[in-house]
């Protein structure tokens, strides 16, 4: 992102967290305390390694935060610490650009590139960053950070109203930017037609159907997904091309019978008694 020059404020120390409620349910880092404000983001605690990558689409947010808590240097989590501290403190736009904004783009010099998705979206969701916020940093940064935007969608817009940053990313041939947009928002909130032609580009370019989110819910059952990947099937075998194994399987879902819809409940049984005396065969004494 080309990003003006700015001289950023010295930031506040941000205060370090005591969890007081269920360590199964941990505040996120940024998030709207029980009274309405929103606290300093909790510093990163280091943390025993995961024992597989997050997703930065699919994770909780607490789970990131422990995530980059175990894996980041000491340099690298005081600047995240700072960084999810402005955030939390300055969500909303200042003068031309945000000081947030400025640290979605160090993010990866700050943190590594195999950390800097996680990075920015925890920054998106401790900015509380709303579908026009989103939608500006998409519109002006670079390829990394409109990739994690489209990772920080589920986290963030709860309706349909950012769907436009999904499609726009299906048009590029940007694999990275292919694979986010099948991500879960992708999955919940494309329309039938945009979704098979997600899953077609995926095969086009290259983007395994693994990424595809809740793929074998919505390809199961889907003739005119079927039809469509049979036409394609037959293109690149008449051109004397492979069909890739994951042609076949998203096809054989599509193939597939359609989940029956969930049984109505029938009437629950009558507790009522058939009749009111003790005697086995109903007779009254």
């Amino acid at each position: 992102m080309n990003h003006p020059r700015a001289t950023p404020a010295t930031p506040a120390t941000p205060e370090t967290a005591t969890p007081t409620g269920p360590e199964a349910t941990p505040h996120p880092p940024g998030a709207p305390a029980a009274d309405g404000t929103t606290p300093a983001a909790p510093a990163l605690a280091p943390a025993a390694p995961a024992t597989a990558p997050l997703h930065p689409a699919t994770a909780p947010i607490a789970e990131l935060h422990r995530f980059l808590g175990a894996r980041l240097d000491t340099t690298a989590r005081a600047w995240l610490d700072r960084a999810l501290a402005e955030a939390a403190a300055h969500p909303g736009t200042h003068g031309p650009i945000s000081v947030w904004e400025l640290r979605l783009a160090e993010a990866g010099r700050r943190c590594g590139a195999a950390h800097a998705d996680a990075a920015r979206v925890l920054i998106l969701y401790a900015a509380h960053a709303d579908t026009e916020a989103l939608t500006r940093v998409y519109d002006q940064g670079t390829a990394d950070e409109r990739r994690a935007v489209l990772h920080a969608l589920p986290h963030l817009v709860p309706g349909p109203g950012a769907r436009p940053l999904v499609e726009d990313a299906l048009r590029t041939n940007d694999t990275r930017l292919v694979a986010a947009a099948v991500g879960p928002y992708g999955a919940r909130h494309l329309d039938a037609h945009a979704w098979r032609h997600a899953v077609l580009k995926c095969l086009f370019t290259g983007v395994p159907l693994d990424r595809v989110a809740d793929l074998a819910r919505r390809a199961r059952g889907d003739a005119e997904l079927a039809r469509m990947l049979g036409d394609h099937a037959d293109e690149r075998t008449a051109a004397g091309r492979p069909v890739p194994e994951d042609l076949h399987r998203a096809r054989a879902l599509a193939l597939a019978p359609a989940e029956p819809a969930p049984a109505e409940p029938g009437p629950a049984p009558s507790c009522t008694p058939s009749h009111t005396t003790d005697d086995p065969h109903g007779k009254e004494s």
